[in-house]
């Protein structure tokens, strides 16, 4: 498995993976984690072809807006920059509105990236969003987030429930969907070929993790304990690896950057809304196969009691590997839709979100795949409801919070049964 990520990984250069046309700072953007970016729009749509330049650390840097008004310019530290627009190659007839700074400083707040917005039109006047409005749209966001989170969490809750393993390992199969999603694009596929081969590639994993590993340590009765620590070297090893060949910078996916569209009050992004579809599409073929067919009903019984699963003639190990596929290519997916939320490719990207991918299983009930859905649906509202008070770096840290004050109260989870311990 790692030979095919390494073969992959070395023959797809990373200039090739966005089939729009590369400019030298759109290579910049490629080579740094950190970058600064926004959307030029006007009264009568995306503005492109416009010239913005960032300056400050001794760095300087230029690009143009794309097709869809997009910018972003890499840089290689966080800190404070002075950001401009060439007001000369705004289109005839577009200006900026009246009382906006050129140039103007953006400073980073702890995250890899940071934001600015330029406003254009003659007597344009800014409206502040009612109270409502703002929550709509972030509730919406919040629902995509938690959706997004809960392809990977129902994965780690199935495995969980018939093997009983905390896989902390979870987060770097989500890495790996993303990274192979944009090695194969940048093979030149076609981008939806390529994520369908990576969802593969990632139940791949998942198949060769069990047969290799865990298999052999269930086999010679290693305790749950000891195969946790097994999950923790074996997340830092493949995280390293995937490291080594992939790079530790931030690159792009096909269509990372994509149109808002506005339903009534409420805006949300083409990709957003795509991610929600489909990772709302994909939970409910899950549940199917859960509630309605055989392997389903077989999962449900080696999940609830694995001895009298064997006892009525369920083949166990057969039904633990299979769910190890079903969580890989779930992950994997859940990492391409991450990718394209945050948006990025990153090594540690996996890592950033698998506390959140575990605050979902935990405040959902561990080992209940329902309760996985309905956790991170939780997670995802109130990381993105909370910004509306929050500062946007302790959304992460609220939703946390939450999972620890619903656990002082109901232990099980939302959805978990109740047990004796002891």
């Amino acid at each position: 498995m790692l030979g095919f990520l390494a073969i992959v990984l070395i023959g797809a250069p990373a200039a090739q993976a966005s089939h729009q046309p590369q400019t030298a700072t759109s290579v910049q953007a490629q080579e740094f984690d950190n970058r600064i970016g926004g959307v030029l729009r006007g009264a009568d749509g995306p503005i492109a072809d416009v010239t913005v330049t960032a300056e400050g650390n001794g760095f300087e840097g230029e690009t143009t807006s794309g097709p869809n008004g997009a910018w972003s310019i890499g840089v290689p530290e966080q800190g404070t920059y002075e950001v401009a627009i060439d007001e000369d190659t705004l289109p005839e007839g577009i200006s900026l509105a009246e009382g906006q700074e050129n140039p103007r400083e953006v400073t980073f707040a702890n995250t890899s990236s940071a934001t600015t917005l330029f406003l254009f039109g003659e007597g344009i006047v800014t409206q502040q969003a009612s109270f409502l409005d703002t929550l709509a749209e972030r509730a919406l966001a919040g629902f995509s987030f938690g959706l997004l989170l809960a392809l990977s969490a129902v994965g780690l809750s199935l495995i969980f429930g018939t093997t009983g393993l905390t896989n902390f390992a979870h987060g770097e199969m989500v890495t790996l969907g993303a990274v192979l999603a944009f090695a194969f694009a940048a093979a030149g596929l076609p981008i939806a070929v390529a994520i369908v081969l990576a969802v593969l590639g990632g139940g791949l994993l998942g198949y060769v993790q069990d047969a290799g590993l865990w298999k052999p340590l269930r086999s010679r009765g290693t305790g749950l304990v000891p195969m946790m620590i097994v999950s923790i070297g074996f997340a830092l090893a493949l995280r390293y690896i995937i490291q080594f060949f992939f790079g530790g910078a931030t690159r792009q996916l096909p269509g990372s950057q994509s149109d808002i569209i506005e339903m009534g009050s409420v805006a949300i992004s083409r990709n957003d809304l795509t991610s929600l579809i489909v990772s709302l599409v994909v939970i409910l073929v899950v549940a199917f196969l859960l509630l309605r067919t055989r392997i389903g009903k077989a999962t449900r019984a080696v999940a609830d009691n694995p001895a009298l699963a064997a006892a009525s003639g369920i083949d166990v190990d057969r039904v633990i590997r299979i769910v190890w596929v079903i969580g890989g290519m779930l992950a994997a997916l859940g990492g391409i839709l991450w990718a394209y939320y945050r948006p990025g490719v990153s090594y540690n990207m996996g890592q950033q979100i698998l506390l959140l991918i575990f605050a979902g299983v935990t405040l959902g009930g561990l080992g209940t795949v329902f309760g996985a859905l309905v956790g991170s649906i939780i997670v995802g509202l109130f990381v993105e409801i909370s910004t509306i008070w929050l500062e946007a770096d302790l959304k992460y840290v609220g939703a946390l919070l939450i999972m620890i004050l619903v656990l002082l109260f109901r232990p099980q989870g939302i959805l978990g049964r109740r047990e004796r311990i002891g």
